[in-house]
């Protein structure tokens, strides 16, 4: 008998164990066999559970949406590429043509990019208002008003959205409120409590909390809700990584133990900032200066977060001059890595922004935010010194 030639093109099959791994494995397929056309069916109509192309989903994915789902009180989350890849299946998979949708007038820059050169576009109409004021929020609505976009708190200047009123005022008129929750974690707030209907991550920032991860997360309490997102995202192609969704579940083993030391840095670092000469302010919600202190420890029982904002005295000169001296901590347009890191919202975040609305923001050349890490606070009060004083310098000459 003549036996037929070898090839090494065919998958050989995955060693079966009576025991597990310790470590999640990392499944980096694109697609998944079925055993029939029958079985595929079945997959599809959820009649049994399993995976068929990567776009649709895949078990690292799954996995991390599990562990986050678990920290904000949900189920059903799932994974996208990037935070704005959750910000658009929330936006484009819920809302349609002749929609009205109103943000918060402080968000981060490419969500209110979306907000006002893309959605509109689209025929959505949008409309931006103060959230730290719900009779602001409910002065913006429409008849056709179909979602509220908010962060619990803001980006870069750490202003706390009353969202407990707009949670009730969205309830009361059936609009749906999406909270983006990225800068607070679950560590300082879980929407869903307050009466979220969709709640949004960048988990490239601090829940992954490495910087070599871009992915985002999306979930509804509503599984119909659910179900148009998804949709919208696999349709999209808003597909995550496996290898950054298997880092990034990576990351979250330690997340509790870094937010609470970054946490604990920020706010020894904001009071240092406010006692040195030419910095003009400083936001930290826990400070008793900053305008939403009150509401900040009660929505937030008290818990401040890792990101500090500061300005000081002059303009982009005084600003290049502290970067510069700054040379240990590093100069990124980010936040969340597990070291500090420092950004200027005029050129980065909100760059897309025009002079006059970042002036109305209090956004200047001379403002800085702070994404703490877990150095020791003695080094980063060192540090920040220096580079003020030289900032100082130059502003002297």
């Amino acid at each position: 008998m003549t036996e037929r030639p070898k090839t090494l093109v065919r998958r050989t099959p995955w060693p079966q164990s009576s025991s597990r791994a310790v470590g999640t494995p990392l499944q980096p397929s694109v697609v998944y066999a079925s055993e029939s056309p029958d079985a595929l069916d079945a997959q599809y109509e959820g009649r049994t559970q399993g995976y068929s192309y990567a776009r649709e989903g895949h078990p690292n994915a799954d996995v991390l949406a599990t562990k986050i789902d678990g920290m904000e009180g949900a189920t059903g989350g799932f994974i996208t590429g990037s935070g704005m890849a959750a910000v658009t299946a929330a936006l484009l998979g819920c809302l349609k043509a002749g929609d009205h949708v109103v943000g918060g007038d402080q968000l981060y820059g490419r969500s209110m990019r979306l907000m006002t050169d893309d959605l509109p576009r689209f025929g959505i109409a949008t409309t931006l208002a103060d959230p730290t004021d719900a009779a602001a929020i409910e002065r913006a609505l429409r008849p056709e008003t179909r979602m509220i976009l908010i962060e619990v708190v803001s980006n870069p200047t750490l202003r706390v959205a009353d969202l407990d009123g707009i949670a009730r005022l969205a309830r009361d008129r059936g609009i749906l409120l999406a909270i983006d929750n990225t800068f607070t974690t679950p560590r300082g707030v879980r929407p869903f409590d307050h009466g979220a209907d969709i709640v949004i991550h960048s988990v490239t920032k601090m829940l992954a909390g490495h910087a070599d991860v871009t992915l985002g997360y999306v979930a509804a309490r509503d599984p119909e809700v659910r179900k148009a997102m998804l949709g919208c995202a696999v349709t999209l192609g808003l597909t995550p990584s496996p290898f950054d969704c298997w880092l990034a579940e990576r990351g979250l083993y330690s997340f509790e133990l870094r937010y609470d030391r970054a946490e604990q840095n920020a706010r020894a670092l904001a009071d240092h900032l406010a006692g040195l000469p030419r910095v003009k302010r400083v936001l930290y919600p826990m400070r008793h200066d900053h305008p939403d202190h009150n509401r900040a420890m009660s929505l937030l029982n008290g818990r401040g977060g890792h990101m500090v904002t500061f300005e000081i005295e002059g303009g982009r000169a005084q600003g290049n001059a502290l970067v510069q001296a700054a040379k240990n901590i590093a100069f990124a347009p980010t936040l969340g890595d597990i070291g500090t890191t420092l950004s200027h919202p005029a050129t980065s975040s909100h760059r897309a922004l025009s002079p006059e609305y970042r002036a109305r923001l209090g956004l200047g050349e001379g403002v800085f935010r702070i994404s703490v890490g877990v150095e020791p606070i003695e080094i980063l009060c060192a540090e920040f010194a220096d580079a003020i004083r030289a900032a100082a310098d130059v502003a002297a000459r």
